[in-house]
């Protein structure tokens, strides 16, 4: 019987994808490149300029600009660069990465289309990887510029190789909507056609491992494909057998740790719904497990990722940075003084999420032995770039992966004060293998980018 890559462990009706395993495969099969990940890692709300960006330290504190305004202040640049590749400088916010510091590239000069009359937070979420400029749109009879986005796209043309086209990942928990699912999305499958995003770990665990309707009669899938498990490991070799036990390993603590949320929300007792005590930290980490999981065993090559909702007025629990529960959109329009800090620590702890993403990207390894970071592309951005003043230029952007070679990180990337971000978007395309020379508004790729 031959024995591809999509090795299944089978028992009682349970189904679990595995990693590529040498001593199951082919030689044409051991010797064939791995599949290319794409990874879009979304942040609400913006960020702390003055922390995030090099040479901005003693910027100014920004006002509050509220309602529909946004890029009031793009005239006012105070801080045009002069464009180049340069050594990547670690500002506060970007310390969590000092162990990857040659594995990233920050981008900045990007900038964003927008088109009045919506939220500047809906449309900075819904229109993130859109495939529309606002003069298109009006052409179409669209009111904003959210179109087909970037992962459907990609997707669409790389995703024959994989069980799912692409994944949307949400880390917002509540059950109960606060806003609009504008300001909860960033994938689209077309205008007003949500690709909707996964919250529940359960459930995201159920749609990558198990049948729709098996989870009501299985409590812990594992001990029902660990007996599976250890009789493969006796046809297997000695790096084969740790791969094997270390992807078991994962899935048990997975199992655990959606155990112990559970258990969590059980035991509190708030009239408000009950998500929002979840510890930010753990509740991302165990979303990213999941997506890695998702990529390591072949179910997609093409994710995007929210780890917060635009605006919301959430109160939630950033575990190890608050004694109690904060509302970040809030916060973002309190800086002055003091206020920039403790949005400041937000900006950290997702940087932290991100770190921890990297980390184990970088443990996993491929098929030719490669890392899964080095055949990745893992991008970390913002749909707006500073919450008070809602900007849609000067945009937050970490690109991480080396795209099999392709690009060259640790380094800073100073593009031209107004490069869209569509630019990177039609990059990122590119570099996926779609032989396309548009997307969106862009005008050109980043070729700085490339090695």
């Amino acid at each position: 019987m031959h024995i591809t890559r999509r090795k299944f462990l089978r028992t009682n009706g349970v189904t679990l994808s595995l990693p590529f395993l040498h001593s199951l495969a082919n030689a044409a099969e051991s010797k064939a490149k791995p599949s290319k990940k794409l990874a879009i890692l979304y942040i609400p709300n913006g960020i702390v300029r003055r922390c995030f960006f090099p040479g901005e330290e003693m910027a100014e504190l920004p006002g509050f600009i509220g309602g529909f305004n946004a890029d009031k202040t793009k005239d006012e640049r105070r801080f045009k660069h002069v464009p180049g590749i340069y050594p990547l400088p670690l500002t506060e916010t970007l310390r969590p990465l000092a162990e990857h510091a040659a594995d990233v590239t920050l981008i900045t000069g990007l900038d964003r289309s927008y088109k009045d009359g919506q939220d500047v937070h809906a449309q900075g979420a819904s229109c993130y990887l859109t495939s529309l400029s606002p003069e298109e749109a009006g052409k179409r009879g669209i009111r904003h510029p959210n179109g087909r986005t970037l992962d459907q796209v990609i997707g669409a043309a790389v995703g024959q190789t994989s069980v799912f086209n692409t994944l949307e990942i949400s880390c917002n928990g509540f059950t109960a909507p606060k806003e609009s699912i504008e300001f909860d999305n960033i994938s689209w499958y077309g205008p007003d056609k949500m690709a909707p995003s996964i919250k529940d770990p359960r459930k995201l665990y159920d749609r990558l491992f198990l049948r729709d309707s098996f989870r009501a009669h299985v409590a812990d899938v594992t001990d029902l494909v660990l007996a599976d498990a250890n009789s493969l490991a006796k046809k297997l070799g000695r790096e084969d057998k740790e791969t094997l036990s270390q992807f078991m390993a994962m899935i048990r603590d997975i199992e655990l740790r959606i155990g112990k949320l559970d258990r969590l929300l059980a035991d509190v007792d708030v009239k408000i719904p009950q998500n929002e005590v979840l510890p930010r930290g753990e509740y991302i980490k165990l979303q990213a497990d999941l997506m890695l999981l998702a990529f390591q065993t072949g179910i997609t090559n093409v994710c995007t990722f929210m780890i917060g909702p635009e605006r919301w007025d959430a109160t939630l629990m950033y575990e190890g940075v608050f004694d109690k529960p904060v509302q970040h959109h809030s916060m973002t329009h309190n800086q002055k003084g003091d206020g920039y800090k403790d949005v400041q620590k937000i900006d950290a702890f997702h940087m932290r999420q991100y770190a921890y993403v990297l980390a184990r990207m970088k443990a996993m390894k491929e098929s030719d032995g490669s890392s899964l970071l080095d055949n990745s592309i893992v991008a970390y951005g913002a749909g707006l770039g500073d919450g008070a003043t809602h900007q849609y230029y000067d945009l937050p952007m970490i690109v991480a992966g080396k795209a099999q070679g392709q690009i060259k990180p640790g380094r800073l990337v100073k593009c031209p004060s107004g490069t869209l971000n569509s630019n990177l978007w039609l990059t990122f395309a590119n570099l996926m293998g779609l032989e396309i020379d548009r997307f969106a508004d862009s005008s050109r790729t980043i070729s700085e980018l490339w090695s």
